[in-house]
């Protein structure tokens, strides 16, 4: 996890501006809408990306502005140091990145950390698994405008990877699923199939082959 003080905004357009019948005009007013000017004044550049509709030709300012900022000299920096304790690296992200008045900690991540320092796991980078939706690791709480914290429920120790995975409010490390799985659209059908069977002896009626159940994603 790092900082820099240079910094490139993407905003996205979507072919449903098109769709919508959107003038450049109209487009330009939503980048000013969503906070191109303020970005300008902080020297933050911005970029509409359209690659979305128009592939690799619709990111190419994005990509040019990209290269041009790292041709320049930055104050870059880590945001903690690999001998930060466990709880140090959490407590940096929470503050510096995410904007948290500070973490709290289950009894079982608690055991966990000590566990994890104690043999030797202390110097392993860590992973902050938590809602997308917000700063905060409640899903709902969009804007943060309240002072909040980070609460750690738990912590897993990827060795192979090399790193820990911090989780944090109700997330789970599931693959990203979609809110309406297609396994809920799965339905199913009895077929019963005859004249497929075996025979014990010559002459003797065939066993008729059972009943076989077919799925479809509808």
């Amino acid at each position: 996890m790092w900082q820099t003080l240079r910094k490139e905004e993407a905003l996205r357009q979507l072919d449903t501006d098109e769709k919508q019948g959107l003038t450049e005009k109209e487009v330009k007013e939503r980048q000013e809408k969503y906070g191109k000017n303020k970005l300008e004044e902080k020297g933050v550049n911005i970029s509409l990306v359209e690659a979305w509709a128009k592939g690799g030709e619709g990111a190419i300012d994005l990509a040019e502005k990209i290269v041009d900022l790292c041709e320049k000299p930055a104050n870059f920096k880590y945001c903690y140091e690999l001998n930060d304790t466990i709880k140090e690296k959490i407590e940096k992200i929470a503050t510096k990145i995410y904007g948290a008045e500070g973490v709290e900690y289950s009894d079982e991540a608690e055991k966990i950390i000590q566990d994890l320092e104690k043999n030797g796991y202390g110097n392993m980078p860590v992973c902050i698994a938590k809602t997308q939706y917000s700063f905060s690791d409640d899903a709902k709480n969009l804007l943060c405008l309240e002072p909040f914290k980070i609460h750690v429920k738990n912590v897993i120790l990827k060795t192979g990877a090399g790193f820990i995975v911090i989780l944090t409010g109700n997330i789970f490390t599931m693959p990203g699923l979609p809110k309406v799985p297609a396994a809920e659209r799965i339905s199913s059908a009895v077929v019963a199939i005859s004249g497929i069977g075996t025979q014990s002896s010559p002459g003797s009626p065939a066993t008729t082959a059972p009943s076989i159940i077919l799925f479809s994603n509808a």
